[in-house]
């Protein structure tokens, strides 16, 4: 018989209220009563795209000096102000944000709205803090990239098919460059960048709206505003204009692994949610195409995978794959590409379309569950989707994707058009 279309998810809508402060500040409050606790996040547009040429690293950087000393906070004071009341603090760099997150019982918002507001404001970057926070990194780097075996590719794959895009500029940076700066530099990159109308700040849970707006009036509105405009990234990346072979190595590499990538659009596009659900069929979990194919059938692959890599600017589709013992990664590179491109050539059944948007749907409500996660939604949709309200829009648009746009999206962005090819082996020991 034939298959019953699944039939679509009701999502009550997420309540938020937004407004802009007169010095840029973007602000958005998300009441949620169903705990006793409140997150704030603090999102500033900068990421790795912003580093200055020749100075990557310096947006990972500042996550780390953005928890040092303050004109009225010691460094460290953070943990404090969240760890010893029971809550936690988090921050995290990617291409486009660098993005600050704190959770406290919500007796405890004034006090942390007002830190917030003194580190956007006050931090005192001094040559100390900045060697230490540096030495910092640059060990970050070690252990994140240069020590695991697989680490100079998965620090490549997402920057080295990129041309002329910043992108190209690994988020964590590189020793050499960050070697190179100096404390003007940093000066210079932290007036540039880290100020209220470059940042969006989200209030998700437990919280009195008259007096949370008070708050953030009294705390925030007197940081003040730049003259000069925020640099924005006009750069752009043109479609390849033929295939590129990149030959990598490392040391203690058992295994060779593959990484095919190709251009595509940012996160804004119409064509994101059916991307989304194209990464989903390929490598969303064990019952995956990848997986099931390249790993179990097969048993080409040890591991394989696929990324919708899709950013403020233009993305990358990632496939990738680690050969299974024995096998020679020209194999493992022809089943990839098989496989990745079958979703362009064959409609998906019906059955494997609702499950992995079910999949999708319930790995986004799960999400919203706690003030954290909630409040990153809300930040993610403000920042990088184009505006908040896509927090009630977006799961809309997943559950409404077909199997007839699953096919168009990955026709349009992988058949026929120009990818590089990364393959990973073991460097050759002198002797």
């Amino acid at each position: 018989m034939p298959a019953v279309p699944a039939l679509a998810l009701e999502v009550p809508p997420v309540a938020l209220a937004e407004r802009t402060l007169r010095n840029g500040l973007q602000f958005i409050a998300v009441p949620n009563r169903a705990s006793p606790t409140v997150s704030v996040q603090v999102w500033y547009h900068v990421g790795a795209k912003d580093d200055p040429a020749g100075r990557s690293g310096f947006a990972h950087l500042f996550e780390h000096l953005m928890f040092k000393r303050t004109r009225y906070l010691r460094a460290e004071q953070f943990d404090r102000l969240t760890e010893d009341v029971g809550g936690a603090n988090n921050a995290f760099t990617s291409d486009d944000v660098t993005a600050f997150q704190d959770i406290v019982p919500s007796n405890h918002l004034e006090a942390l709205l007002w830190a917030e507001a003194e580190r956007m404001a006050n931090l005192d970057v001094v040559q100390a803090s900045f060697e230490s926070e540096r030495s910092v990194v640059e060990q970050e780097y070690r252990e994140r990239v240069l020590t695991p075996p697989y680490g100079r590719f998965t620090n490549a794959i997402g920057s080295l098919p990129y041309e002329s895009h910043p992108y190209r500029r690994p988020v964590i940076g590189r020793i050499e460059d960050l070697e190179a700066a100096t404390l003007s530099d940093v000066t210079a990159f932290h007036a540039t960048y880290y100020r209220p109308d470059n940042a969006t700040l989200v209030v998700a849970g437990d919280f009195d709206p008259i007096q949370l707006d008070a708050w953030v009036d009294k705390y925030f509105a007197p940081v003040p505003r730049p003259a000069t405009p925020v640099p924005r990234v006009t750069v752009t990346e043109p479609g390849w204009a033929q295939d590129r072979r990149i030959a990598l190595t490392g040391p203690r590499v058992a295994l060779p692994a593959v990484a095919l990538a190709w251009l595509a659009p940012p996160r804004t596009s119409p064509d994101a949610p059916a991307l989304r659900i194209a990464a989903a069929l390929l490598s969303g979990g064990e019952s995956s195409r990848l997986n099931q194919s390249l790993v179990y059938r097969r048993q080409l692959a040890a591991q394989a995978g696929f990324d919708a890599d899709l950013r403020a600017g233009p993305g990358l589709l990632i496939a990738t794959a680690t050969a299974a013992g024995g096998k020679p990664l020209a194999a493992v590179q022809a089943g990839l590409l098989a496989e990745v491109l079958r979703l362009a050539q064959q409609a998906v059944p019906a059955a494997e379309l609702a499950k992995v948007k079910t999949q999708l749907l319930t790995e986004a409500l799960l999400t919203r569950q706690t003030p954290e996660g909630l409040g990153a939604a809300v930040a993610e949709a403000a920042v990088l989707e184009g505006g908040a309200e896509h927090i009630n829009t977006g799961l809309a648009a997943l559950q409404a994707v077909t199997a007839a746009d699953v096919q168009r999206v990955m026709r349009r962005y992988l058949g026929g058009t120009r990818k590089v090819t990364i393959e990973y082996t073991q460097e050759k020991v002198a002797k």
